[in-house]
């Protein structure tokens, strides 16, 4: 596969066996995979939270060494009041019931997103799960909780802004590079591969920034049902594919003269 350009390689770079470094996971269904049971929808989120645990297990097999997963979008809190509380919730039991376990296994916990608007024990926990697992560094476990990708963009350009104004930048000291600093995402690389389930083809406006290069895989399966295979055959499915970051084949450059 392709190396990125000097750029661009500290943001997406592919493990040496050309298995994504980071996989970035729109777990989409819970609802649908629910309502084709009967079952109430806080059912489905339950389920979903079983298989998030089962993917990021598997990840580590797969030379995957970041997962960042879409929990909980800013667009989210325009769902039925039931719905968001047990989102919630389900958000504290998660941490609490296996903190220990992935702190144990190395993983490190990372929250992505605004903190406002959150209550107290929900930002008490995040400050938990981020400080206990600081130190780790075998996998890194990012969490998408209401987050945007436009408002975190937005968010971006207002602090650098702030800084312009306060005579600490000039405007031409923004670069795609400084400007990434700015973002929620700053700490990390930007996805090699984003997959998105349920059959649904589209961002929802999750990692616009840092999804300029990535490969996209989109499976025909509802997040509750997903697991070690099928993360296997999404990862099977980037290795096929030619990562040229807008540049020509090396071979197909080579024959062009």
């Amino acid at each position: 596969m392709a190396l990125a350009p000097p750029g661009l390689r500290s943001r997406a770079q592919s493990a040496p066996d050309g298995a994504p470094a980071h996989v970035a996971i729109i777990m989409d269904g819970n609802g649908r995979w629910a309502k084709s049971r009967g079952l109430p929808r806080s059912l489905g989120h339950r389920a979903g939270v079983a298989a998030l645990k089962r993917t990021v297990e598997a990840a580590p097999d797969f030379g995957i060494g970041r997962m960042t997963v879409f929990g909980f979008s800013t667009e989210n809190w325009r769902r039925p009041a039931g719905e968001v509380s047990e989102l919630m919730r389900l958000m504290k039991n998660y941490v609490q019931s296996d903190l220990a376990r992935l702190e144990k296994a190395g993983v490190r916990v990372r929250i992505i997103g605004s903190r406002e608007g959150l209550t107290p024990d929900i930002l008490s926990i995040i400050e938990h799960a981020e400080t206990h697992t600081a130190g780790n560094d075998r996998f890194h476990l990012q969490v998408a909780f209401n987050y945007g990708a436009r408002p975190d963009i937005v968010n971006a350009a207002q602090r650098f802004a702030a800084r312009v104004k306060a005579g600490l930048a000039e405007p031409e000291d923004l670069t795609e590079d400084s400007f990434q600093s700015y973002l929620s995402t700053a700490d990390s690389p930007a996805p090699d591969l984003i997959i998105r389930t349920s059959g649904e083809q589209r961002l929802s406006n999750f990692m616009l920034w840092e999804a300029a290069y990535a490969e996209f895989v989109f499976q025909d399966v509802l997040w509750p049902d997903y697991g070690r295979e099928l993360l296997k055959a999404a990862v099977e499915e980037f290795r096929t594919r030619e990562r040229r970051y807008g540049g020509a084949d090396v071979n197909d450059a080579l024959a062009a003269g």
